[in-house]
């Protein structure tokens, strides 16, 4: 098993950390390989340059985006470990996902890009096995106040993974981590991230359709 685990902090001794590395605990036992991309420690340029405009047109693939495509492929599963900024995912890990899930890869219009706005899209991704993991520092009754995980379920899950033909996605919040007074949460929290771990590993997981149960709900 080859697990790419994409993550997003600028600093590797804070608490998002700690949850990733609780999440692979579980595949470290197991003998897996892990393929950690961390955003701000590779130096990744999340804005959409000139020349991914270029490509979004039919232009040549990008040699950086090239290259993520191939880390992309090479994985049995997909991770997603991402501090909650303003109810979505950070700024560098939502221009990774801009700059790399592209036409021609990630989905395609009719034949082609001649077809954008023509044609239906086709989702060309593997329905590699995918799990998110965003860690929040509201409590869990906000977010449920609101609509606040649905609606990143709405966005994220299924706007660009399922559109994509990622369906078997799953999603999962650690909630109330801020501030030394909620150092027993945390606790609780990196027991949570490794039962996660434990969970999506196991041959025993049942797959999921995130799109199909995105869509039963609306229909309640």
């Amino acid at each position: 098993m080859h697990l790419l685990t994409v993550c997003s902090h600028p600093f590797v001794d804070r608490y998002p950390t700690a949850v990733m590395n609780a999440f692979h605990e579980p595949f470290q036992a197991a003998g897996c390989s892990i393929d950690t991309l961390d955003l701000h420690q590779e130096g990744f340029d999340p804005r959409f340059t000139r020349e991914d405009h270029a490509h979004f047109w039919g232009g040549p693939v990008p040699d950086e985006i090239a290259a993520m495509h191939r880390r992309v492929e090479k994985a049995g599963r997909l991770a997603f470990v991402f501090p909650v900024y303003w109810w979505g995912m950070p700024a560098m890990m939502k221009g990774w996902i801009e700059r790399v899930f592209t036409g021609g890869w990630a989905y395609q219009y009719g034949e082609g890009v001649d077809d954008r706005g023509k044609e239906p899209p086709t989702s060309l991704l593997r329905n590699v096995p995918t799990t998110l993991i965003g860690i929040g520092g509201s409590a869990k009754r906000t977010y449920d106040k609101y609509g606040y995980a649905d609606a990143m379920k709405t966005q994220i899950d299924v706007g660009v993974f399922a559109f994509c033909g990622v369906t078997d996605v799953e999603s999962h919040l650690i909630y109330d981590v801020e501030g030394d007074h909620n150092a027993t949460i945390r606790a609780d929290g990196l027991r949570q991230a490794r039962d996660i771990g434990r969970a999506f590993l196991s041959p025993e997981r049942v797959s999921r359709n995130a799109k199909e149960e995105h869509l039963r709900r609306r229909a309640l």
